[in-house]
């Protein structure tokens, strides 16, 4: 059996920006601190919610070593790698490790498509470079290729790929994996509407963008399911549907750092080509985060330079929808 990475939730957290677009390293630590409080289990820095696709190099480098630093041991930091050039991605693959994360999170190849033979040589030469564990991440809604459960089954066989985020939406698919994978590849789920569903299919958690916003519900979804509690898994579920559908009324991750935003928690703007939401789809966010108690009422806290305001009540507490 292969090594775990992470059970539960791992938040797929923003990259906080400065009005002037560069990151906001007051507000990653604030995040951090946040999530170490309320029970996130694994944290993912500089994937898609992260807006890794608009980092230089640099940055990504700074903001993988930041959050290993302020995360100091207390849960995996998986940092995502991922290129549609496989030489960069081997670059970015031993740069992350260089700085300290515990694992390495690779999307598809996107844009050129890869076949089913280019997936595997990619994501081989990815897993020889470096001796971290491997996330595999298949989203075929954002890259335009599908990992197959066959080219699954062979990448299983690579001692350091050990699990994939699997966000196809589709369950016959993730059956087919964990039916010819067994224990050599674990499932997180990449989809937060469907987190039950999977799990009762065998996966170990979800890589999650509610999590930025309700991280101890989140770990609690989990969590109730794996000890058993599958009724009060599933009423977690259904009762943040709404809420995660509204976190995806726009192309991710504009809707969750607006909904931080609103919250009081300044994340910032994302980068070009993502732009603000519509007046129309704010408005209705916004009107959800009140109706779960998000932005109701408010109060004050200052974090090193930052003012930030912040829901009162405690997490667990909010009201249903």
């Amino acid at each position: 059996m292969k090594q775990t990475v992470f059970t539960g939730s791992a938040v797929a957290l923003v990259t906080p920006m400065n009005e002037d677009l560069s990151i906001n390293y007051n507000m990653v630590e604030w995040l951090i601190r946040f999530h170490l409080k309320h029970h996130t289990d694994a944290i993912v820095v500089a994937g898609t919610t992260g807006e890794g696709a608009t980092l230089t190099d640099e940055e990504q480098e700074e903001l993988i070593r930041f959050t290993v630093k302020k995360v100091n041991g207390n849960i995996p930091v998986i940092a995502g790698t991922g290129s549609n050039n496989t030489m960069h991605a081997v670059a970015l693959s031993k740069m992350a490790q260089k700085v300290g994360a515990d694992a390495l999170l690779h999307v598809t190849p996107y844009y050129n498509k890869a076949s089913q033979k280019g997936l595997l040589m990619h994501f081989g030469a990815c897993a020889e470079s470096v001796d971290l564990p491997i996330i595999l991440y298949n989203v075929p809604s954002r890259t335009g290729v599908n990992i197959q459960p066959e080219t699954y089954q062979k990448l299983s066989k690579i001692e350091n790929i050990v699990a994939v985020k699997e966000a196809s939406g589709n369950f016959s698919q993730i059956a087919k994996i964990l039916s010819l994978c067994g224990d050599d590849l674990d499932i997180y789920s990449g989809n937060d509407d469907q987190v039950t569903s999977a799990l009762a299919l065998g996966a170990k958690g979800v890589v999650s963008v509610l999590a930025n916003i309700v991280p101890e519900e989140t770990h609690l979804l989990c969590d109730s399911f794996m000890k058993g509690d599958t009724a009060q898994s599933d009423t977690l579920q259904i009762r943040y549907l709404e809420l995660i559908e509204s976190l995806f009324s726009d192309i991710n991750p504009i809707p969750v750092k607006q909904a931080l935003n609103d919250m009081g928690l300044p994340v910032g703007p994302c980068r070009l080509p993502l732009c603000s939401m519509d007046s129309a789809l704010k408005e209705h966010l916004h009107h959800v985060l009140n109706q779960y108690g998000l932005i109701s009422k408010e109060r004050r806290r200052s974090v090193g330079t930052v003012t930030i305001h912040r829901p009162m009540g405690v997490l667990m507490s909010r009201r249903n929808p």
